[in-house]
């Protein structure tokens, strides 16, 4: 669709991102039973804060949290995740992920793509590609971010190479905030359908007419996915599925009243409505200063720590349990990763610098082998001491989660034949 034709519809420029039927045809197709729920840290988390601590390092490595037991003997993590603590049977943990990249766009296009940047292409996200493996619902994008798809420095499409309809569509909407019922361009109301369709009669009747002063032989009818953003922009079923008023509210309480909170919420009834692939974006992550308040407090002289780390382990445990309760954990894969982690050492501002040589990410569901670590980095978090992991092989894990081949090619514009995983992209042992 020509952007004119999105400027003349008004909001429909983010729906018409739909994706292509066709697209897919002759490439292999994923296991229709697998979603996945990408658990974006936008800016870089800290492993030392979360996931591989250093209780034995001195106190500059250390920092300010110490490490907790969890329900897996020998398995410890920071002491503001005790919710995960407990479900750590569920969890495995990759201790031992390492890149070269740690500038904040080109780390995070090689952790969601599998590839290092290069000049001359733009890879797709793991999430753009293997919406396009797989039907979703006819009425819901079939990749979906939530509140937003600004990752990486917001330099980072998703789409690569592909046509736009691959991006991801972004809701660019706070489920946390009390008057959200969807996407900023959900149609809600008898009179705004009828505003809606007078905009498609005049879009169409616009193209009708450029194309009669050109005397163009052309198909004057709007493209066929002006009519798919129509159809659901107007879907009672769209509008139930983003209602998150729909919900119990010990159930959102149980979440937390946070955008990350209702966030992972709502990508657990996007599962349910059909929806294949959700990324929750939680941004702040990026720590050079004050540390502690930013992972743990919050603000200065909490009462509870409302930090970053507290937070996502209200919001990712409830959505575990709650998936486990309804009989989709098995079927869901939920990833959490950035796009590198953070300096060995705390710097002068009380904070850690971006550090790739050494990293963290967790997995559950959808075939993980939960209650384990894989990998260890060294004694102060900055190489790792064995098994080594590139963003490559944890991006062909993640397809083969998915039931999607590594070796499986697209191509280019051009018609050079790309792998969805690189040659060198190895299986992480034992995940599954």
């Amino acid at each position: 669709m020509k952007r004119r034709d999105a400027l003349m519809i008004g909001g429909l420029g983010g729906f018409l991102a739909l994706p292509s039927r066709g697209f897919a045809d002759g490439i292999a197709t994923a296991r229709e039973s697998v979603n996945c729920i990408l658990i974006w840290l936008d800016g870089g988390p800290s492993h030392l804060e979360t996931f591989d601590l250093k209780p034995d390092a001195s106190a500059e490595v250390r920092g300010p949290l110490t490490p907790i037991a969890t329900s897996v003997p020998g398995i410890e993590i920071s002491e503001c995740l005790p919710l995960m603590a407990k479900q750590m049977d569920r969890w495995a943990i990759v201790r031992s992920l390492t890149s070269p990249l740690g500038e904040h766009n080109l780390g995070a296009h090689y952790v969601l793509t599998g590839y290092q940047p290069s000049p001359v292409l733009e890879y797709p996200s793991f999430t753009s590609i293997a919406s396009l493996q797989r039907r979703g619902a006819a009425d819901l994008p079939n990749n979906i971010a939530i509140p937003h798809y600004r990752v990486g420095g917001q330099g980072f499409t998703g789409a690569g190479f592909l046509s736009a309809d691959a991006r991801p569509f972004a809701l660019n909407a706070d489920p946390a905030d009390p008057q959200f019922r969807g996407p900023s361009v959900i149609v809600d109301g008898a009179m705004s359908i009828d505003r809606l369709e007078r905009r498609r009669e005049f879009a169409s009747g616009l193209r009708k007419a450029q194309a009669g002063s050109a005397g163009m032989q052309v198909d004057v009818q709007l493209p066929a996915s002006v009519d798919q953003a129509f159809q659901l922009l107007t879907s009672p079923r769209t509008r139930k599925a983003f209602d998150l008023t729909a919900e119990p509210d010990t159930v959102r309480q149980r979440y937390g009243d946070r955008t990350i909170g209702q966030a992972c919420l709502l990508a657990r009834r996007l599962v349910e409505f059909g929806v294949s692939y959700v990324t929750v974006n939680f941004t702040g992550w990026d720590t050079h200063a004050n540390l502690y308040t930013s992972l743990k407090e919050g603000f200065t002289g909490a009462k509870q720590p409302v930090g970053l780390i507290p937070l996502l382990d209200r919001a990712v445990s409830a959505l575990s349990d709650d998936l486990q309760d309804r009989g989709l954990l098995q079927n869901t894969v939920i990833l959490i990763a950035g796009e590198f982690g953070r300096t060995p050492r705390v710097n002068a501002q009380g904070g850690r610098d971006h550090w790739p040589r050494a990293f963290s990410v967790a997995l559950a569901g959808g075939g993980v082998i939960g209650g384990q670590v894989i990998g260890a980095s060294d004694r102060n978090g900055e190489v790792p001491k064995d098994a080594p992991v590139t963003p490559s092989d944890l991006v062909r894990s993640v397809y083969e989660l998915l039931g999607i081949p590594p070796e499986t090619e697209l191509q280019t514009a051009d018609g050079r034949p790309v792998r969805i995983s690189p040659d060198s992209a190895k299986s992480i042992p034992g995940l599954r």
